[in-house]
Order: C-alpha cells, then sequence, then structure tokens
C-alpha cells in the first residue's frame, strides 16, 4: 500500500521485507488547466506547458556536485537516469522519471533533491495535479507520494530530497515554491532545505 505524503514528512526507504531499497524511480507529473484567464483568455492557449524535472546532487558541506536534467539525462557516475524530456505535460501517469540506483551514488553524495521548472518562464498559475511519487523499480510498485498543492505565480517547485541518515535513505517531501527558469536560479532557494 502507498503512503500519501504531507508537506514537511520524512519515510524511510525500505521494502516490506525491512530490506533497503536499491533502485527507486521519482516520478513527477501535472496536468494543464482548462482555465484561462488573463491575456491567455484572449489570445488563446495550446493546452501545454513545458516543465523540466531535475535532480541535483549535493554533499555534506551543501556543496552542488552534479545535476541531472534534460541536458544531461545521466549523472557523470551513472547512478541516476533522466528518462526524458515530456514538453507538454501531456497524458495520464507520470511525465518525467528519473531513475536512482542508491546503492551506486557515491559515499561524497549525501542529498538528492528533485525539482520541477519552467524553462519558459511559465507560471504554476496553468499547472494541476502536479504530484511526486516513489516506486520501487524492482516490483514497479508506487511506495510513497506526495500531491501537490501548486498552482501559483512562481515558475519553480521543489518536490522532495533523499537523503542519507544514519546509514540509510530517507525522503522527505518538501513542496517549495521557487522562482528562476534555471536550476542555477534555483539554488539559493534549493539550499534551506538541504
Amino acid at each position: 500500500m502507498s503512503i500519501s505524503l504531507q508537506k514537511g514528512q520524512k519515510i524511510r526507504l525500505s521494502k516490506e521485507s525491512g530490506a533497503a531499497m536499491d533502485q527507486v524511480i521519482l516520478g513527477l507529473g501535472w496536468d494543464v488547466t482548462t482555465k484561462k484567464s488573463g491575456l491567455l483568455s484572449f489570445l488563446g492557449s495550446d493546452g501545454e506547458i513545458d516543465l523540466d524535472a531535475s535532480c541535483l546532487l549535493f554533499n555534506d558541506a551543501k556543496q552542488l556536485l552534479d545535476v541531472v536534467w534534460f541536458e544531461q539525462l545521466r549523472s557523470r557516475d551513472g547512478s541516476i537516469q533522466h528518462t526524458g524530456d515530456n514538453v507538454t505535460g501531456a497524458g495520464e501517469g507520470d511525465d518525467e522519471r528519473i531513475i536512482v540506483e542508491l546503492s551506486r551514488v557515491p559515499t561524497a553524495v549525501t542529498t538528492l533533491v528533485f525539482v520541477v521548472n519552467s524553462f519558459n518562464g511559465q507560471t504554476f498559475d496553468r499547472v494541476q495535479n502536479a504530484f511526486c511519487r516513489l516506486i520501487d523499480a524492482s516490483n514497479q510498485r508506487e511506495y510513497a507520494i506526495y500531491r501537490l498543492d501548486s498552482q501559483g505565480s512562481h515558475t519553480a517547485m521543489i518536490m522532495a530530497k533523499l537523503y542519507r541518515h544514519s546509514g540509510e535513505w530517507r525522503m522527505h517531501a518538501i513542496g517549495a515554491y521557487g522562482r528562476g527558469k534555471t536550476v542555477q536560479a534555483l539554488l539559493p532557494d534549493i539550499e534551506k532545505h538541504i
């Protein structure tokens, strides 16, 4: 049974047997609102919004070591893989996925932060039903889901982080708003949650 996370909640990443998870998938999804307002109601809308999912790798000193995103689909060490860019948000289920082999993440990496941002500067006023879900890759079962109250004038969301604690991986549902079209522009917001 999947855990429905609340903002700020933290969970351990362990299988039903109690063993640690080795490979997880972070699925990120969103829908475009059908309601048009302001300039959009006058000009019309193509019903698409291009959001980009990224994973940032940090060490204990909060230094950014690597970024996995639509222009670099694999971490330099090979432990994290982005499955590709969805430029519309159309369709059911996950719009973008990031696969993490936890046992291969270098020990220098202590925190993985997952963000979604609008590279084109579109705001989340047009986004609804945003979610972040964690899937156990060994059996493709959803382990946890975090549904976000995402609408607003922000251009990014800091969704969640995976972090090492006492030798095991845990997940923290963050759900914080950010402003910026790129990961680099979001770093001051992200660093508050490491």
